[in-house]
């Protein structure tokens, strides 16, 4: 029975090329239009994995997604950071200069501000995801409408590439996460995703950042999100990197103990190029 991957976007899309990428042509992919019912496929086991984007290395994280693991009691296994390169492209025989309207997924829009700034007369037009718009052109003959999206969607979708690598860094990933219902035990783990829900007072964010320095541990990613049933207090979704597991253990016994409310999201392998 092949592996049910749940993701975000249709064939072409970044989502779809990491599913591939990690388990394989043979996975069998589950796509929805929106991150949501991702989350909500696993945790109903409809499927038995989801690829879910986490953060990109210009436009920085996708903080609803942190809320969706949480929400659905979801964990995370490992992670995938993907090189994200744009191309510009429209039905054959079309120029830049005849276009009115480009759509991709604002996050790949956000990623070639740069580029976009040389042609002001072309709308910038948000979209559900990069692969949806190239379908769309080509499903729907657009004229003067461009998408930004993958080479491997320009080639499923039968559209020319108009301008090459747009993004403005070059040295652009997105870290995707894989998520399952179930919690990994790993001992070969090295990296953890945590949310920290610390009492309300004077000082605490710096007693707790000290605390975890203390104990060797190094904070990749740092996030804050209110609680909501509780005005002024903060929950912060924090990456944290060790090399001591022991340290790494009594590190999160600490945090119980004397800051607050702990969530252990995944323990796993750093991939981080």
């Amino acid at each position: 029975m092949s592996l049910k991957v749940a993701i975000q976007g249709i064939p072409g899309s970044f989502h779809h090329q990491v599913a591939l990428l990690e388990f394989g042509e043979n996975c069998e992919i589950i796509p929805f239009s929106t991150f949501e019912p991702v989350a909500k496929a696993v945790a109903e086991e409809v499927a038995d994995v989801a690829v879910m984007a986490i953060e990109n290395s210009i436009a920085g994280a996708i903080l609803p997604n942190y809320d969706l693991i949480d929400r659905y009691e979801l964990h995370i296994w490992d992670e995938f950071y993907l090189p994200i390169s744009h191309q510009l492209m429209a039905l054959p025989g079309q120029e830049i200069q005849a276009l009115t309207e480009v759509r991709s997924h604002p996050m790949a829009l956000l990623q070639c501000k740069q580029f976009l700034g040389q042609f002001p007369k072309l709308a910038q037009k948000d979209d559900i995801d990069t692969a949806t718009v190239a379908k769309r052109i080509q499903d729907e003959k657009l004229s003067g409408t461009a998408a930004i999206a993958s080479k491997i969607a320009a080639d499923i979708y039968g559209l020319e590439i108009l301008a090459e690598d747009i993004q403005t860094v070059k040295n652009n990933f997105t870290r995707f996460i894989i998520l399952r219902k179930s919690p990994k035990r790993s001992e070969e783990a090295n990296k953890a995703s945590l949310k920290i829900t610390i009492k309300n007072e004077s000082g605490g964010l710096a007693k707790l950042l000290t605390m975890l320095a203390d104990f060797g541990l190094n904070l990749s990613k740092i996030q804050s999100i209110p609680v909501m049933e509780k005005p002024w207090e903060y929950s912060f979704f924090i990456d944290a990197v060790f090399e001591n597991r022991e340290q790494y253990k009594s590190a999160m016994e600490q945090v119980k103990s004397d800051f607050g409310d702990l969530k252990i999201f995944g323990e796993y392998k750093s991939r981080k190029p």
